[in-house]
């Protein structure tokens, strides 16, 4: 039993990857029932919506999901945004009504051409829906629900079923399940679930060390290995990526060996497009409203075009990477953004009919390479879950008990009132952590010190997910990647690395990036081995500040070398095919001249601005400068 636990922890210290999940795991993995609850997360803030029964209360009372709307998020600062999101407060209503709720591709559908977001923002969190509005959604619902029952079945593959599917496995304990997003699957292979393990098995691909293979990882043809095609846009920002399935080896300083995602390509674009303080896009004011005249309104048309045509033109160049991709993960936001990719044009390339197109299931933000990277680990990570089996047994079956009761009014129980002390530790509680958030290292020693805050000091309500886990400021710094701040309180406010959490776990174990890590070996150091028990708080061996900054220096080092190798070695990629396609058009059109080359380039330039006025033309202007000063920066950068 020991040595099973060595073995799952071990196999847990990483993320478990989805194509390359190690051969213990595949031989041992069983598949579990569709109808069986399991938390879609462990260690985070409870769902939003309060549970019906006790037997949901207890299988996702430690998970981020909305069992109102059928969502998962992969952190509670997603949840919050789904709770202030028009699709949450659209199903509370229609609960509050007795009406059906939808989920989130029913509520897409429902909404139809309606671009803009119900309370006028979608940063807005506090005014309330249009009445009139809300009436048509509901209207809109009424009928979907009459033909829900007559749509194909691919439409309704993903209605009322989780996003991920479970899997057991016995070298983990039996309370752990793996979880992975269906989304990953394809259509048949969805209709056929009892397969899922021999389905994963055959789409285990081999990583690409680049030492032995060459430059094969940086310069291989796209389409001959498997990969995704993913994007985002909204709000006039748009994001692609070309991510290869097969994992990339890396070796760092002291033969790390770390396994990363290999970008094939990516491309972003940003256009002032969204009115602001209004919300919304430019086209959309215009169908509500009529054309507006002024010099914000045109040039938020001339982008919103030119960001249709940007967009295009790139899924145009990638036709061959999008054609020959295992899944298409699209997030557009309202009709004119799905107008942008899916509209009707000469050489479309997305179509909305496409058996691999998949939307995102979790929460996204702004449209960014970053965000289109966390969601690519997001969805290829195995999610790991505990559920105490015996707990949930015991809770459903006091849950049949109380149904086959005859129904009782229950008297609400009252909350108890506070101490003047404990409001006070709330009050602390807000602070202190609004400032660790903000990283306000001098106003946090100053209101800790003013205070007479002691270091013990614990956050309450002590029943909150997050103070569970979270339950001093040291565990909050930690919990946040927050370097700076864990070294001031371990050696200016004398905060315990020792305490543990309600899981158990100590400040140093909440630390999820080398930084902070660091900042705790380096306290470690500078404080000694008297005042705490370091071995306890789980902190490794001291290291100085100045061996870490130069460790850091050297990784940075590392980091941008093969970052610039990489550029060069794209560079060089992009200017062969520049000459090639120069050489093709030349081949085609003979006679033609650099001199008319550039005066074409010039005439087109014209034409952009033909019609724009002296305002718009500046800007636009400022904007071409600002493009050419930051290539020249780059080209310097390079050289």
């Amino acid at each position: 039993m020991v040595a099973d636990t060595v073995v799952s922890e071990d196999l847990l210290k990483r993320p478990l990857y989805v194509y390359d999940l190690p051969e213990e795991v595949l031989a041992t993995l069983t598949t579990k029932g569709e109808g069986q609850a399991i938390a879609p997360k462990d260690n985070v803030e409870t769902t939003a919506e309060p549970p019906a029964d006790a037997a949901q209360e207890l299988a996702i009372a430690s998970s981020t999901s909305c069992s109102l709307c059928k969502v998962t998020f992969s952190n509670v600062q997603e949840q919050r945004g789904h709770v202030r999101s028009d699709h949450h407060r659209y199903n509370a209503k229609a609960q509050l009504r007795g009406n059906q709720t939808l989920d989130e591709a029913q509520f897409m559908k429902a909404i139809g051409e309606m671009d803009e977001s119900i309370s006028g923002s979608e940063s807005s969190s506090s005014e309330e829906e249009d009445p009139s509005q809300l009436a048509s959604l509901l209207k809109k619902q009424a009928k979907l629900s009459q033909t829900a029952e007559d749509e194909e079945a691919p439409k309704k593959r993903s209605g009322g079923k989780h996003p991920l599917f479970w899997f057991s496995s016995s070298l983990f304990p039996p309370n752990y399940s793996l979880g992975i997003y269906r989304a990953l699957f394809s259509n048949a292979e969805q209709d056929e679930p009892a397969y899922f393990v021999d389905t994963l098995k055959k789409k285990q691909l081999t990583p690409i060390d680049p030492q032995k293979n060459g430059n094969q990882s940086q310069g291989g043809s796209p389409s001959s290995t498997p990969h995704f095609f993913m994007c985002m846009i909204g709000g006039g920002h748009f994001a692609a990526m070309i991510v290869a399935l097969a994992p990339e080896i890396q070796r760092k300083q002291g033969g790390f060996v770390e396994r990363q995602a290999r970008v094939i390509a990516h491309k972003t674009f940003h256009r002032y497009t969204t009115r602001r303080k209004q919300g919304g896009s430019q086209s959309a004011s215009d169908a509500s409203r009529g054309a507006a005249h002024s010099a914000g309104s045109s040039l938020r048309r001339y982008n919103e075009a030119a960001l249709e045509k940007e967009v295009r033109d790139l899924l145009k160049d990638w036709r061959g990477e999008i054609d020959s991709a295992e899944m298409l993960f699209v997030r557009a936001t309202g009709s004119t953004n799905r107008r942008i990719l899916f509209g009707q044009y000469d050489g479309q390339v997305l179509k909305q009919n496409d058996p691999r197109l998949r939307g995102f299931p979790f929460s996204t933000r702004r449209a960014t390479q970053g965000e289109l990277m966390r969601c690519f680990k997001e969805l290829t990570r195995v999610q790991v879950s505990q559920v105490d089996q015996a707990a949930l047994a015991a809770a459903e079956a006091k849950q049949q008990e109380e149904t086959s009761k005859p129904s009782t009014p229950r008297p609400q129980p009252q909350k108890p009132k506070l101490s003047k002390e404990e409001e006070a530790a709330m009050l602390h509680t807000t602070q202190i952590q609004a400032l660790i958030r903000r990283s306000k290292i001098p106003a946090l020693m100053s209101y800790l010190t003013k205070n007479s805050i002691p270091s013990s000091f614990t956050f309450l309500p002590s029943d909150s997910q997050q103070n569970f886990r979270a339950p001093t400021a040291l565990h909050l710094a930690s919990n946040l990647n927050a370097p700076s701040v864990v070294s001031a309180l371990l050696l200016k406010a004398d905060a315990d690395p020792t305490t543990a959490n309600g899981e158990g776990k100590t400040p140093f174990e909440l630390a999820g990036d080398r930084a902070t890590r660091d900042a705790f070996r380096v306290a470690r150091h500078e404080i000694g081995e008297s005042k705490w028990d370091w071995d306890a708080a789980k902190v490794p061996s001291p290291m100085s500040k100045t061996d870490a900054e130069s460790r850091m220096e050297r990784e940075k080092k590392t980091a941008e070398e093969d970052e610039a190798n990489r550029r060069k070695t794209e560079m060089e990629r992009l200017k062969r095919e520049d000459a090639a396609r120069a050489a093709s058009q030349e081949s085609k059109r003979p006679g033609r001249t650099l001199a008319s080359v550039e005066k074409t380039a010039n005439e087109r330039r014209e034409e952009e601005m033909r019609g724009m006025t002296p305002e718009m033309r500046m800007r636009l202007e400022r904007e071409r400068r600002a493009r050419a000063a930051e290539e020249r920066f780059r080209r310097m950068q390079q050289s």
